[in-house]
Parts: structure tokens; sequence; C-alpha cells
């Protein structure tokens, strides 16, 4: 099976969304000094590549340990939409004619090039989706999506910008589904119809997981 790792790597320092919680590792014990090694981490939720849950937006929403990992497993549509402007809505229009004939249970993730900025200023200002796209994909059936930037809605320069209006987080996390973002690497996604893969870990009763998230192609056999 041939496998592309779409996932940024999550270190120390690394880029998150305005206010989320600071990205940390530090060794509390070495090979050298206690004969193992074992890091302690610090991170939000919404990490790196993660999912967002319903939670995440909804009051009283399905937590991340509750998906159905059934649902971020499974044949994707990447839809590519190259050359948007920052800060653009890609409006339905631009994508619609990618949209066409998906099946119920698609993950459809979205491939702007925006992950090429990543851990830059200008990662915040990534082009973001035109809620009516979100519309479209649940009345076919499509419930989980992905994009290769910070947020499929407009991101804020700083946390001050509140509350946020996230048209599209209410449409796919208020139906239910799930939200896939910070992908990356999606231009070597190069067959049709690509496996995907994105579970997260089983944190109790909350909002988001980092994820690593992959497209697989089974060796013909």
């Amino acid at each position: 099976m041939h496998i592309v790792d779409l996932s940024q790597p999550v270190s120390t320092g690394m880029q998150v969304f305005p206010g989320d919680p600071v990205v940390s590792s530090n060794e509390v014990a070495t090979n050298a000094a206690d004969g193992f090694q074992v890091a302690e981490l610090h991170l939000g939720t919404h990490t790196g590549t993660h999912v967002d849950a319903p939670l995440h937006t909804v009051d009283g929403g399905m937590a991340v340990d509750e998906l159905d990992l059934a649902r971020l497993y499974g044949p994707a549509r990447i839809v590519h939409v190259p050359g948007a402007a920052p800060r653009s809505m890609i409006e339905f229009s631009t994508v619609e004619a990618q949209l066409n004939n998906l099946k119920p249970g698609t993950i459809v993730l979205f491939h702007t090039g925006w992950s090429a900025y990543f851990n830059t200023s200008a990662y915040l200002d990534h082009p973001y989706l035109d809620p009516d796209i979100a519309a479209h994909l649940l009345a076919q059936g499509v419930s989980v999506i992905g994009v290769d930037s910070l947020n499929p809605d407009p991101t804020p320069e700083t946390q001050t910008e509140a509350p946020l209006h996230l048209p599209v987080h209410q449409h796919i996390l208020g139906a239910g589904g799930a939200i896939i973002e910070n992908l990356t690497n999606l231009a070597d996604i190069t067959w049709k119809d690509p496996l995907f893969s994105a579970l997260p870990l089983r944190l109790m009763g909350l909002d988001g997981s980092p994820v690593r998230a992959v497209a697989m192609r089974p060796f013909p056999g």
C-alpha cells in the first residue's frame, strides 16, 4: 500500500490558532539517567492536523471520543482550488463541478495549497469556504470535510476578535459532522478516489484531537 502523510509535524513553538495553547515538549526521563526516555507534552486539542468534533462549536454536541471512527476512514474526494486569493471566499460556483456524483459518506478534502505557508504569518490569511458548499455537501450525505488551512471559515488575526462567526462549522458540526484542519501534502495524492484516514485520540469528553491523517492507495494484487 502506498501511503501519503497528510499531517503537519508537532513540535515546540509550532503555529496554532490565535489564542490556543502554546505547544511545548520537555524530557522528564532520559535513557542516560533513568534507563528509559519519556517526554511531557503541552498542547491544545486543536494542535496541528486535527479533527473538530461537534462539541467544538455546538453546546452539548458530540465529543471527540463519541465520533464514529468509520466516518473518519473511507473514500475521499480531493477538490482542487488553486490560486485562491488571501482571505477570499471560495464560492460554491467555483467548485460545484467537482462536487458532482458524491456518494454519501465520502470525505471531501479541499486542496488550496495554503499549507505551504504553515508556521508563517501568511497562514492566517487563508481562503475560506462559502457556507453554501457546506450546505450542498450535507444535502448529499457528506458530513466530514478537510482543509489544508487553519480553518474552513475566516481566521481572525488575533484572539481578541470574538465571538467568532463560523458558518461552515455551524453547518457541518451542527449536523453532527466533523472537520479536519491543517492538512498538508494534498498535492501528493496523484490518484483518483484515495482512501483517507484521520483517527483521533480517545480524549474523553473533549472537543477535538490531533490526528495522523493519511491517504492510501492499495497496490494491485
